[in-house]
């Protein structure tokens, strides 16, 4: 039996900052220089956070404020001076669980102690007190003044981060708690100047601007295309908009849900995707509202999976509280204005998503459901994010994570949502939850992109239609679910007149499944879509299906190829055999080094370009792993970008270890099993680089000298 090759490791290496030293002084760019001109004091340098956290487990808006509060500013020496100073901080505050005893003993020996800790609190209603607890400190029943409740009630809900002065006080009295709670203080700004926020925002062209809000999330914009870094974006339109209901779906690794846990302390991220109706909404035992009432953005971590469990209950009051943005506890109806966002793992590719089911296939079966679904307000493609990798993490300067989230929630109060219609107007059969829809998500990006209402006419279209895209995107999947439901036609007007529609990029890549409706049900009112059909009046051919096809006679036995030999390609030598395969077993030890890699990839680019776009093939990998410690972490990193590559074109690659030594051979579920004498390795070394031809197509290439077989493998 084979051993499965657990690649987790290596897909957490890849995902990770490059290693090295932290104090290399960055070069700044020109735009740094204005950002730092412009915004003193209110930005910092993003990779300052690795160079402070250490093994503290903290979001990094709280190391941020840190780091506002001591090298907000372009000066190295400063710089230096203010990390070595957050670092002192963290290392005498921070309450590490495993150092909670200690930290307890310091608070005892000293009197007055201060501490960083995540503080929440209940209501003793026995007592009529409350009552604070210290997530990794470990202590309960810490009295609190109502009045510091009362200026911090994200306390009653999911608990806050705080700066907090504890004192011990020890009694007789068995039931007197302790420690004693002195100082509070939320690690957030309590204010900001919005008016020159406005007025430098005007010294930024639109691209130095966009380049600055990606920078302040964490990453380098040289690594994004425009379309790339409107979708990173959209993920913060939940901080300045009420109420917007916004769902994620795509691969794993593209960091979904790092914006909700560790960009804002307004927003609230619910790992797993459970949640009970009394916590989120209202407990009816004791009149308790819950986190919509409290939090500006409720964030659902790992929302997709058919067979999670979910609260028919909860599905239905959510559905009402997206829509109304209120919810009911018996005769009493109470209204919120948190925004809803849901993110979720795919696990096929679009167009078999598109061909079997729809884009919204994995979600759990309550919530596939077009009344549930037609309340989102966007839909952000995950399949176009590109899987996080340390080169993509930005060293530039950006907001301190405080500061632009105090921006975002001053600007919920503002409606930027008619600001297109100087310019356009939608069109006339776009239904009302559309509109809102639409008019949600333009409002939000203008308040990102343009919050100074300083747009051109092309910038302002850019925008809507995006936002247009977005909902299109989800409206046209509720269409396959739901044929009771109108189809629409999504587009916008100039005031000259001239019509545009808006497609969704899935719809231009792949109109065939696009177009299709569910499985085994005509489309009833979409047009067939025909790129490369007859016109009117021409003959049409006979259906390929009543054709008698005509199958190639595949050759079997062996084929021996000279050293120096050219015109050898995968696709000419394997192909043939592989085609129509949909699993696919490739024994090859010596999957190692970077041109093995390059091969195998290769082979997987011609499997995926010869099949159907929506359908799937497996193919199962047997190989060894170097023995060498160092060049084995090299060939998993390797391996897990290749497993990556070939799951967005629809391969799944599973890798194990071969158990068979140094054989090296295919055997598909077509009935073909291949001997190769060499493996996929039959290529000498090239030398040209991007100039040779070779590096372009295989034929070009010399071989080493190998052989392969052909068997019908009848089992």
């Amino acid at each position: 039996m084979s051993e499965h090759i657990d690649l987790t490791e290596a897909a957490l290496i890849e995902q990770a900052p490059d290693e090295g030293p932290t104090d290399v002084v960055t070069e700044q760019t020109q735009l740094d220089r204005k950002i730092n001109a412009h915004f003193p004091g209110a930005v910092v340098r993003k990779d300052l956070v690795k160079a402070v956290k250490g093994n503290a487990i903290v979001p990094s808006y709280v190391l941020e404020y840190l780091l506002g509060q001591f090298a907000a500013t372009d000066d190295e020496a400063t710089i230096q001076e203010g990390i070595e100073k957050v670092g002192r901080i963290l290392a005498e505050h921070y309450v590490h669980r495993n150092e909670s005893e200690l930290v307890k003993s310091k608070i005892r020996e000293k009197g007055r102690f201060r501490i960083i800790d995540r503080v929440s609190v209940t209501l003793n209603e026995k007592d009529d007190v409350y009552q604070a607890s210290f997530a990794n400190l470990g202590i309960g029943g810490v009295l609190v003044e109502p009045n510091t409740v009362n200026a911090n009630q994200k306390l009653l809900v999911g608990g806050v981060w705080c700066l907090c002065d504890i004192e011990y006080f020890h009694s007789d009295n068995a039931k007197v708690v302790p420690w004693i709670l002195g100082r509070l203080q939320p690690i957030q700004m309590s204010s900001f100047d919005y008016a020159g926020y406005l007025e430098a925002r005007a010294e930024f062209s639109t691209d130095e601007w966009i380049d600055l809000l990606i920078q302040s999330i964490g990453f380098n914009p040289e690594m994004f295309g425009r379309r790339a870094k409107l979708l990173q974006l959209t993920r913060l339109i939940p901080f300045v908009e009420r109420n917007y209901n916004l769902v994620e779906l795509g691969p794993k690794g593209t960091g979904k849900s790092h914006i909700y846990s560790e960009f804002s302390p307004h927003g609230m991220l619910i790992s797993g995707g459970e949640i009970t109706v009394p916590k989120l909404f209202v407990n009816n035992a004791n009149g308790k509202i819950g986190l919509v009432g409290y939090w500006d953005v409720v964030a659902f971590d790992e929302f997709a999976g058919k067979k999670k469990r979910t609260d028919k209950a909860l599905v239905d009051i959510m559905k009402n509280y997206m829509a109304n943005k209120s919810f009911s506890r018996g005769v009493e109806t109470l209204g919120a204005e948190a925004s809803m966002v849901f993110v979720g793992n795919t696990s096929h590719t679009v167009p078999y998503m598109l061909k079997h089911s729809d884009l919204f296939d994995e979600l759990p079966e309550s919530y596939h459901d077009s009344a549930y679904l037609d309340r989102l307000h966007f839909y952000i493609p995950g399949w176009e994010v590109d899987t996080i990798r340390g080169e993509m993490f930005s060293s530039g300067y950006g907001f301190v994570v405080d500061y632009i989230a105090e921006v975002l929630k001053s600007m919920r109060n503002l409606d930027y949502s008619d600001r297109y219609r100087q310019h356009f107007e939608l069109g006339s059969d776009i239904s009302t939850r559309d509109r809102d829809g639409i008019h949600k998500t333009f409002s939000g990006l203008m308040k990102l992109l343009y919050p100074h209402e300083q747009a051109t006419a092309e910038e302002i279209e850019e925008v809507l239609r995006f936002a247009i895209e977005g909902r299109k995107r989800v409206k046209d999947q509720i269409l396959r679910m739901d044929d009771t439901m109108a189809a629409v036609k999504f587009g916008y007007q100039s005031v000259a007149g001239k019509w545009t529609a808006v497609t969704t990029l899935e719809e231009d890549e792949y109109p065939g499944h696009y177009h299709r409706g569910r499985p085994g049900v005509a489309d009833k009112d979409a047009d067939p879509v025909d790129l490369v059909g007859p016109a009117s009046g021409a003959a049409v051919p006979e259906p390929a299906a009543t054709q008698t096809p005509v199958e190639e006679e595949l050759f079997q036995g062996q084929r021996d190829f000279a050293e120096n030999q050219r015109g050898v390609s995968f696709e000419a030598l394997l192909m043939p055999y592989l085609r129509g395969a949909t699993r696919i077993e490739l024994h090859d030890p010596y999957i190692r080094m970077n041109h093995q890699g390059r091969n195998l990839v290769e082979l997987l680019a011609l499997i995926a370009a010869a099949k159907d776009p929506a359908d799937e093939v497996t193919v199962r990998l047997f190989t060894v792993l170097d023995p060498d410690p160092g060049y084995q972490k090299k060939q998993l990193q390797m391996l897990n970008q290749i497993i990556q590559g070939a799951a967005q074109q629809g391969i799944t690659v599973e890798v194990a270890k071969d158990p068979g030594g140094h054989d090296r051979w295919i055997r598909t579920d077509n009935g073909w099993r291949i001997n190769l004498g060499r493996g996929l390795d039959i290529f000498q070394k090239q030398d040209g680089g991007w100039f040779d031809f070779g590096s372009s197509r295989q034929e070009f290439r010399q071989v080493r000298a190998f052989g392969v077989t052909y068997i019908r493998d009848e089992a």
